[in-house]
């Protein structure tokens, strides 16, 4: 049997070559090296193989019927070695497995219907687990490999992740469409007076995402209630003649009116974070150069 030490890939490019040109010149044109270089290496072959490989003729060479019979496989030991360096041609379409993405009810609404509609189009294959995001398991869940994806906010994602900015939103102000607080601007302490309602999806508490805004302002606000998701938020703040800060891109709201502010709260990020391992994925890329696509090409 023969020694994989008595062959290198030089070896078999010098092979696939042959068999294709027929011709020891535009074999070494095609390599950059001698004819005579070439011909060392045809040697080699000969050797390895215990045959004569090609025989000369006055156009060229001509391979032996075990030469010609290698060539297919040759064709596909190059090609995987080229994947091997440079990583398979992705193809989306051939996708399968599952993706797992974590995501609050916020990105549920303004992210995820576009971004599935274009990755269930280009690959129908990939099956997509989405769940609640949990804030205090984050980092557990993505070094496990339970979760690929999360969207969210900066403040919600350690340090040492990628992560990458998708847009920028901002928080408006409202209230029922028959509340007694519509129609009227407000100061920020006569707005932080009035019965609040607030959402937390991450931590049931009654401190909302402004709660340090307000707080260097030197003001207190009236949170009257906490909600965990903003699905349910328009009807509740209807019912309670309250009022809310709700983002931008869930309004408008057949059931709410935007109640105007003389200082309105500081802008946010909406990013996508991810592990580490995941930065070479080919999936992992393809799904970023979507969503450059779909929420980053328009800035």
């Amino acid at each position: 049997m023969i020694g994989i030490n008595r062959l290198d890939i030089k070896q078999l490019r010098v092979l696939q070559l042959l068999l294709q040109e027929r011709n020891l010149s535009k074999v070494a044109d095609i390599m950059g090296l001698t004819q005579q270089a070439i011909s060392e290496q045809l040697k080699k072959l000969r050797y390895c193989f215990d045959d004569e490989m090609f025989i000369r003729t006055s156009n060229g060479v001509i391979p032996t019927k075990i030469a010609e019979n290698m060539e297919h496989r040759v064709n596909q030991i190059l090609a995987d070695i080229n994947n091997l360096i440079t990583g398979e041609q992705f193809n989306p379409a051939e996708l399968s497995g599952t993706l797992k993405i974590s995501s609050s009810d916020y990105a549920l609404i303004t992210i995820l219907p576009m971004l599935l509609t274009q990755v269930n189009a280009l690959a129908p294959n990939l099956k997509i687990i989405i769940r609640d995001f949990e804030s205090d398991n984050l980092h557990q869940l993505m070094v496990t490999g339970e979760l690929d994806l999360v969207f969210t906010f900066p403040e919600f994602i350690p340090n040492n992740y990628p992560s990458k900015r998708l847009f920028e939103d901002h928080h408006v102000c409202v209230t029922g469409k028959h509340s007694i607080y519509q129609g009227k601007k407000y100061s920020l302490v006569e707005i932080a007076q009035l019965p609040q309602i607030i959402i937390s999806p991450s931590r049931p508490n009654l401190k909302g995402s402004h709660e340090s805004w307000f707080a260097k302002k030197g003001v207190k606000r009236n949170v009257l209630m906490s909600l965990p998701s903003f699905s349910a938020a328009s009807s509740i703040i209807e019912a309670t003649n309250t009022i809310a800060f709700l983002p931008s891109r869930l309004l408008p709201d057949p059931k709410l009116v935007t109640i105007e502010l003389e200082q309105n709260p500081p802008k946010f990020d909406v990013i996508v974070a991810w592990h580490q391992r995941s930065n070479n994925n080919p999936l992992h890329q393809w799904l970023l150069s979507l969503m450059d696509d779909i929420f980053c090409s328009a800035k």
